[in-house]
């Protein structure tokens, strides 16, 4: 087998190709600035028109950006893929003579489903045993989790973990009193801690999944290039059950391979690194990944919210190599459920790419690192562009008609981006500007299409057409939905508010549905469509026709987004073949392994009412079992004589007034004390149940109806 080494990389080839893929964006944009400029100059430019140019200009350099990097992929793919890459480092024949090193395999959590979260270590743990790589591997699980019954049941769910698959001293657990910089200051805490032991870390989020075999994979290329800092895998979306989370993953897997292909060839060893489903060498991440805390306050300073862009760009400052590898198979992830929770996110990574903003000039990052920093920033920053670039040619055209001018143009002119213009020159810009949107899709439908086999994974060549078709509808309909958020989310972020540290939803049930909250969030998208719609409608039917497809999407921006969140919809669109994919048609034996697991897991009983939001608590004090494991692994701290008459006072009180009237911090207050857990313990099996509040007494009545399911049964 013919390998390539990255050693022997050279610049002119990658000079080349970034010329190639640089100047295509240049002349797609030139050629499209030329008819823009062409339509507005016509009648004289004034100040509006000449905005409408410059905002045009960088919005559709955007979109030539992604088009070229599809083109490109699709030209490489057709020509049977790229020599360049790092997968083709590793022969993958040579099996177990290759070596391997200690790998660290980390998962930071805050506030998770614990099943999703075991039962995926789980299934990871027992995929590396089964490719007999075990010895080379251990396990963390590195909890930021703020809620006293997620922090208990996590403690559960690791030490049952263990014992069934045999763990111990390879399955660890680690809760951080304080949450200082959320997940990149999680993993640095374990990298201060434990780094020096591991040559690799392979980072995963709560929902990631990757097979043993893919583990395995990742560290051989790693090892057979000692020069690479950061190889990022492709992850896939899978596990959607709602409309919307069927419709994104089926995105996923049918585009992404064009774009990926794209990226890895004018990119090269310059990728980025995405934060997860990721291989790290230790040393230098530690040495030169150290994040800096930039000037001002939040949202734009303070600690970087969005570490992983700025982790690639110092790997790369000290001169270590970041790769993609997109041919890589089984790297897995899961998405949001719901257009809302999709929201939610972006809200997030808003702030902490808007941050970047700092870095852009920062001294000694590459070019391609600005590049990454700047497109990450722009992400956001394009939708008030595009926001900007339609309110304007509105207000222009509005103006117009006001003035009676359109009264005098003849009837061969009609409206285009708000302007009196001959059909066929603004129709050629309008086709070229769709082309360059839709083109990327239809040549992604055809590479499927011409492989048989993927075709048959996809459900056949009827279906991928057909779902291709359904999902470019509904992005149609919610890029104006986006495009209000995130144009939110910048202005807040400019105007100095900042996001808090939120639990990602990432299952839904069909009971979550809410039209209350559905009319909360998207009540001014509504009024927005209509009132904008019903303007255009009456002073210029023409200009309301041309937006129509913005104005559809925020006028129903209500019932489209509680359609795309229904679970019985997504189930419904499955059985009748709409948005599969192979994932789904002809999963790993991993994915099938984790989702029998689950559907066991939530079968189980859960606790009732009165006693969910405290059942944690509830098991630390009361069973013995959970007292004891939660208590070794507690650090044994000695309080002062303030500290122990405060845990002494809060103990009298959980036990008289029940957890209920305790505040959270005041009850994770006493799960971080070792000796406040031994004495309630000791103290509730003593008392009598006159001596208790009512909450312990039912407690104690339904807690061995809520046991009787064995603990072990609940996290297999």
């Amino acid at each position: 087998m013919k390998t390539f080494s990255t050693d022997r990389l050279h610049p002119p080839r990658i000079a080349r190709r970034r010329m190639v893929f640089f100047s295509s964006i240049f002349v797609l944009t030139s050629f499209a600035t030329w008819f823009m400029a062409d339509l507005l100059w016509r009648g004289g430019l004034d100040g509006i028109e000449i905005a409408l140019l410059v905002l045009f200009v960088v919005l559709f350099a955007h979109i030539a950006t992604g088009f070229c990097t599809a083109l490109i992929g699709f030209f490489v793919i057709n020509r049977g893929g790229d020599f360049c890459r790092i997968t083709s480092t590793a022969d993958w024949t040579a099996g177990r003579d290759q070596p391997l090193a200690g790998t660290a395999v980390v998962l930071p959590v805050y506030n998770e489903d614990v099943s999703r979260v075991f039962e995926g270590l789980r299934v990871i743990y027992r995929s590396v045993q089964e490719a007999r790589q075990l010895e080379h591997f251990d396990f963390f699980i590195l909890s930021d989790s703020d809620q006293p019954t997620q922090w208990i049941q996590e403690e559960v769910a690791w030490v049952e973990l263990c014992k069934q698959v045999g763990g111990l001293g390879r399955i660890f657990y680690r809760k951080r009193r304080q949450a200082i910089n959320r997940k990149s200051g999680n993993v640095a805490d374990f990298l201060r801690r434990w780094g020096r032991n591991y040559r690799y870390m392979v980072v995963l989020d709560a929902d990631s999944l990757m097979t043993g075999q893919t583990l395995v994979r990742l560290v051989g290329l790693m090892e057979k290039n000692p020069a690479v800092g950061i190889i990022q895998t492709a992850p896939r979306i899978v596990n959607g059950g709602t409309l919307y989370a069927r419709m994104q993953q089926f995105a996923n897997r049918l585009y992404s391979p064009l774009f990926l292909a794209g990226l890895n060839y004018w990119q090269q060893h310059g990728a980025n690194y995405w934060g997860h489903n990721a291989i790290i060498r230790v040393q230098p991440f530690m040495e030169h990944c150290c994040l800096p805390e930039l000037p001002g306050r939040e949202p734009f300073g303070g600690r970087i919210l969005s570490h992983d862009f700025v982790e690639a760009a110092l790997m790369s400052k000290a001169g270590w190599q970041v790769w993609i590898a997109p041919e890589l198979e089984g790297s897995y992830e899961e998405g949001p459920p719901a257009l809302i929770d999709s929201a939610k996110r972006d809200r997030r990574w808003c702030q902490g790419n808007m941050q970047h903003g700092w870095l852009l000039f920062a001294r000694g990052f590459r070019p391609v690192n600005r590049l990454h920093l700047f497109l990450g920033i722009m992400g956001y920053v394009a939708s008030p562009l595009w926001l900007l670039f339609l309110l304007l040619s509105s207000i222009n055209v509005f103006g117009v008609v006001a003035s009676g001018g359109f009264a005098a143009l003849p009837e061969a002119y009609t409206s285009v981006f708000g302007y009196q213009v001959e059909v066929p020159e603004a129709l050629t810009l309008f086709a070229f500007t769709m082309l360059l949107l839709f083109l990327p899709k239809a040549l992604s439908v055809i590479v499927t299409l011409r492989n048989r086999e993927l075709t048959a994974a996809f459900g056949g060549s009827l279906r991928v057409v057909l779902s291709a078709l359904f999902e470019s509808a509904a992005s149609t309909l919610l890029a104006p939905i986006n495009m209000l958020f995130n144009s939110k989310f910048v202005i807040f972020t400019l105007l100095g508010q900042g996001v808090s540290w939120v639990t990602q939803r990432r299952r839904l049930d069909e009971d979550d549905t809410d039209w209350r909250a559905a009319i909360l969030t998207h009540a001014g998208h509504t009024v927005i469509g209509l009132i904008w719609g019903l303007s255009a409608f009456i002073l210029v039917p023409q200009f309301f026709w041309w937006l129509s497809p913005v104005l559809a999407g925020l006028a129903f921006s209500i019932p489209l987004s509680i359609f795309l969140s229904k679970t019985s919809f997504g189930q419904a669109a499955r059985r009748l073949g709409i948005f599969l994919t192979p994932e789904e048609t002809r999963p790993c034996y991993e994915l099938k392994r984790l989702r029998q697991n689950l559907n066991e897991c939530y079968k189980h009983l859960r606790p009732i009412e009165p006693l969910r939001d405290d059942y944690g608590l509830l098991q630390a004090v009361l069973d013995p079992y959970v007292n004891a494991v939660h208590v070794s692994l507690l650090r044994q701290r000695r309080p002062s004589e303030e500290s122990r008459e405060y845990f002494l006072l809060l103990r009298q009180r959980l036990l008289r007034e029940g957890p209920t009237r305790l505040t959270a911090k005041e009850k994770m207050a006493l799960l971080l004390d070792a000796d406040s857990l031994i004495w309630l313990h000791r103290e509730l099996w003593r008392l009598p149940a006159g001596a208790l509040a009512g909450w312990w007494r039912l407690a104690m009545r339904q807690y061995n109806v809520l046991t009787a399911t064995p603990v072990t049964a609940l996290y297999r």
